[in-house]
C-alpha cells in the first residue's frame, strides 16, 4: 500500500477480462495481456507480459497492479493442455480470441487492432472466443 503513496511511483489500475462463447470446459484458458506490439500475440520474448493460465471452466480473469498505458490481450482455449495452439495446414484447431475482437482475416490480428488504453478507472474487456474448424 506505501508504494503508492512514494514519490515517483507510477500509478496503476486494474482489469478484468470477461471470455464469452467457450466451446467446452475441457483444458485451460491461456491468456497473454502485453504492451509491446512486437511481442502480440505471443508474449515469448516479452519480460513485461502477464500471462495467466485458468481451468476452461473460468471465464473472468482480474489482473491487478496495471501501469497506466495501451494494452493487448490473445487468449487460446488449450482443450488438450499442450501448452501451445493446435494447427491444421496453419488454421488453428483450438479457439482463440483477443481484446477489442478485432475482425480476423489471415492470421492473428496486429496489435493496433486489438489495442486499448487504460487509465484511472479500471477497466474491462470482453473477448469472444473464435473456433475455425
Amino acid at each position: 500500500m506505501l508504494v503508492g503513496l512514494l514519490p515517483g511511483a507510477a500509478p496503476t489500475t486494474t482489469l478484468d477480462v470477461s471470455i464469452d462463447n467457450v466451446r467446452s470446459d475441457r483444458g485451460e484458458l491461456r491468456l497473454c495481456l502485453t504492451a509491446d506490439p512486437k511481442n502480440f500475440p505471443g508474449c515469448i520474448d516479452d519480460a513485461h507480459a502477464v500471462t495467466r493460465s485458468v481451468p476452461a471452466t473460468l471465464h473472468k480473469v482480474h489482473f491487478d497492479g496495471l501501469p497506466y498505458g495501451s494494452y493487448a490481450v490473445a487468449v487460446i482455449h488449450d482443450a488438450n493442455g499442450n501448452n501451445r495452439l493446435d494447427t491444421l495446414l496453419g488454421i488453428p484447431r483450438e479457439g482463440f480470441g483477443f481484446s477489442r475482437n478485432p475482425i480476423i482475416r489471415f492470421g492473428a490480428p496486429r496489435f493496433a487492432a486489438a489495442r486499448f488504453n487504460i487509465g484511472e478507472a479500471p477497466d474491462s474487456q470482453e473477448i469472444l472466443m473464435r473456433y475455425l474448424l
